[in-house]
């Protein structure tokens, strides 16, 4: 699911060089996820002629598929330090890819220890730049996630080396792999911090849409002109934004178009208590409060989507009153 998303967002965006990594990566690792599958391993093991009942096969596209991760993951990482410029970024990414086949190339005809060896190399890249981004922000919430599956993958990989160096026996054909489950958790903290960003930006549009529908629907029903008949929002954040901008437009409206009125006053530093008289106004605005296009606009460091959400806040709480067209 998270692979088809990033491909979703690679289609409906110009393909970078970074969005096409990330599918990349996202795609190894359902690649990874499916072949640690008992049952699919083994089918795996089956596709040579004679068979290989010890897993050599399955575990050779296992490790491959991981390299191929921390592979896509490098070249993301790699835009992120100072030194890697747009300009040479497909260069630079190109290298890596490189490296990456090479890596893949070697682990499939020598050893699958060497491929562990690549995936802790390249996974202590991938968490040592994601905790020089992180940030209480929706994309560093998303690299925060992402960054965790990718530290649990580095410690699984060196846990796998130091099993080779002490030739613990190998898992039976057919049966879980000993780190199955740690391998499939991993596998789900890398693939929703890949889609972090597209759920959280879709809940926030969800919640914004519930908390502002009464005031909207007031707007609007007094001002219907102010929907366009051509808007067919298809998602949650388009229609979020259309009523955002429909409630703006619409409280303009009805502030007079721009007129400012003496008799509305500046408005008070505080957005709560300018929102409340707003919302007061906007319920009932032929009443005792007078509104202009100054108490409008976005108090300043409020974006209009917040803006419009704190006055929605301030209209739900404010006592019914009969409203009046």
């Amino acid at each position: 699911m998270a692979a088809g998303g990033r491909v979703g967002r690679v289609l409906v965006k110009p393909a970078t060089t970074a969005r096409v990594a990330i599918v990349v990566a996202v795609a190894a690792v359902a690649l990874g996820a499916t072949v640690a599958v008992p049952e699919i391993a083994l089918a795996i093991d089956n596709l040579l002629p004679r068979g290989l009942h010890n897993a050599l096969l399955s575990q050779g596209v296992l490790v491959s598929a991981w390299i191929l991760f921390v592979t896509a993951t490098s070249v993301v990482a790699s835009a992120a330090w100072p030194v890697v410029s747009r300009q040479n970024l497909r260069q630079v990414a190109m290298v890596i890819y490189t490296i990456g086949l090479v890596a893949i190339a070697i682990n499939l005809a020598w050893s699958t220890t060497f491929g562990w060896l690549i995936v802790t190399l390249g996974s202590v890249f991938i968490v040592i730049t994601g905790l020089r981004n992180l940030d209480w922000t929706t994309l560093g919430r998303g690299i925060a996630i992402y960054t965790a599956g990718t530290a649990f993958v580095a410690v699984l990989a060196i846990l796998e080396i130091r099993r080779a160096f002490i030739d613990a026996p190998r898992t039976a054909a057919g049966q879980p792999a000993w780190a199955w489950p740690a391998w499939e958790i991993a596998s789900l903290l890398i693939a929703f911090g890949a889609v972090w960003i597209v759920v959280e930006l879709w809940v926030k549009a969800h919640l914004l849409l519930r908390q502002i529908r009464p005031l909207h629907r007031t707007m609007i029903g007094r001002f219907p002109e102010v929907v366009a008949h051509e808007q067919t929002s298809s998602s949650t954040q388009l229609k979020a934004s259309d009523q955002v901008a429909q409630i703006m437009d619409a409280l303009y409206l009805q502030s007079g178009g721009g007129v400012e009125l003496i008799a509305a006053g500046a408005p008070p530093a505080s957005p709560f208590e300018r929102a409340d008289r707003v919302a007061e106004w906007a319920r009932n605005p032929l009443g005792d409060i007078v509104i202009d296009a100054r108490w409008i606009a976005p108090p300043a460091g409020i974006s209009p989507r917040g803006w419009v959400q704190t006055i929605a806040r301030a209209f739900d709480a404010t006592t019914a009153v009969p409203v009046r067209n």
